[in-house]
């Protein structure tokens, strides 16, 4: 069987749908800075609400506990739906629940109004890739879904960045409601915008009766799992392990910034933008560069970020270092997840392609919440200078493990050619 996502009707001549992405992109845009606001604003929400920036930051670790329950049952529940359909509704959802969320009057409700933006935010990781995937041949898989997830990036060039700047200036409830307002424009434009794609067929029924004789003729021969299923559950690890390093010290960037690298508070957006600027850069990089070896490229990016964390770690306090240094860090997290998802994609059978965006989808948000709990607890009992550390040793451990993935890999595609 050839692992393909590619359906009859993204057609080898067809043109590249740069349009279609690019609403998707926006669509990314929107869930991704709803999701991440909190990073830049843990000052002002943990004064107004009376609560920890530790607290603070596990509104990031509920919303990704959020997705990481739903996005499978969710992506089960809605296959007979119009992809479209459901991309719309999980839009109206993002801005209905960031509009509770700028309304809150207590930690206890934004913490609800989180949950409920995590439900959201999982059904739709589980659709995007897959749709980005459905509207090009397999060889430009990978370009569609740097183009996707560039709204992500984008999210960390301008909207987290923006988002941040305007709730030091008007408070941190107005980018709540922006966003809300935003995404509400969003799915009206996806509705109007995006080419609709079917729901996910299902294997047509065998009548009972004939199910029965097959069985009985065949007594010992048992259903057999889908064999691209251990390739992607090894990815799906290593971007979880990856996910809970980066997120462990992302989640608590601004007093990182403010307390380890002596950044004014009111350069903390610049410093954001600044980030999401090389974030952008490495998105080029992983769709123009590593398109095509995609793995070799998330390697490259692993050397890069580890060198940049340690210097974090070490010379944090020197802005000749630390600052090329946390840009550099940006550049790698622009290609990690791009390339991974792609190489997900890539690695999946067409049967299970929707079922592996969502365990993909799942693993990155436990990254996330786990990341946001792990370095909370750190911040709390050991300061904000173990952060970098605990991201270089979960470096180590998932880089091993890729590593060990690809030369077992490549050992069973010997052994199949011989």
């Amino acid at each position: 069987m050839t692992n393909s996502v590619k359906t009859p009707t993204a057609a080898e001549s067809a043109p590249f749908p740069y349009v279609a992405l690019f609403v998707l992109a926006t669509a990314v845009f929107m869930s991704v800075t709803a999701e991440m606001m909190p990073t830049g604003l843990l000052p002002e929400m943990s004064a107004e609400l009376g609560v920890t920036e530790s607290q603070i930051g596990l509104l990031v670790t509920l919303f990704a506990v959020a997705v990481v329950i739903t996005a499978v049952p969710l992506s089960a529940l809605t296959r007979r739906f119009s992809r479209h359909t459901v991309i719309v509704g999980v839009l109206l959802a993002v801005a209905a629940t960031s509009t509770f969320s700028a309304l809150a009057p207590t930690y206890g409700l934004l913490a609800v109004a989180r949950v409920l933006g995590g439900t959201a935010h999982g059904l739709f990781w589980a659709v995007v890739g897959v749709y980005a995937a459905h509207l090009v041949p397999r060889h430009q898989i990978a370009r569609a879904v740097a183009i996707t997830t560039g709204g992500g990036t984008l999210a960390f060039v301008l909207g987290v960045p923006a988002a941040t700047i305007v709730g030091h200036a008007f408070g941190w409830r107005v980018p709540f409601l922006a966003i809300a307002v935003l995404s509400l424009c969003a799915s009206l434009l996806i509705a109007k915008r995006l080419p609709r794609m079917a729901a996910q067929v299902r294997a047509p029924r065998v009548p009972r009766a004939r199910a029965t004789a097959d069985v009985r003729q065949q007594p010992g021969r048992r259903k057999r799992m889908d064999p691209t299923v251990p390739g992607v559950a090894v990815l799906c690890v290593v971007v979880g392990l990856l996910m809970v390093g980066h997120y462990s010290l992302y989640t608590y960037v601004t007093p990182f910034l403010i307390g380890q690298m002596g950044v004014p508070i009111g350069n903390v957006g610049a410093m954001l933008f600044v980030y999401g600027i090389a974030g952008a850069l490495g998105l080029l990089v992983a769709g123009f560069l590593f398109g095509q070896r995609p793995t070799f490229g998330v390697g490259i990016a692993l050397v890069v970020t580890g060198a940049s964390v340690l210097v974090l770690s070490v010379w944090a306090s020197n802005p000749w270092l630390s600052i090329p240094a946390f840009a550099l860090w940006g550049i790698a997290l622009g290609v990690i997840p791009t390339l991974m998802q792609a190489r997900v994609l890539h690695v999946a059978s067409p049967a299970i392609t929707d079922t592996a965006a969502a365990f993909y989808s799942t693993a990155f948000n436990i990254g996330i919440g786990g990341g946001a709990l792990v370095g909370g607890l750190l911040l709390s009992e050991f300061g904000l200078e173990s952060l970098p550390v605990a991201y270089l040793l979960l470096l180590l451990v998932s880089g091993a493990l890729l590593w060990i993935s690809v030369i077992v890999s490549h050992r069973r595609h010997a052994a199949t050619l011989s």
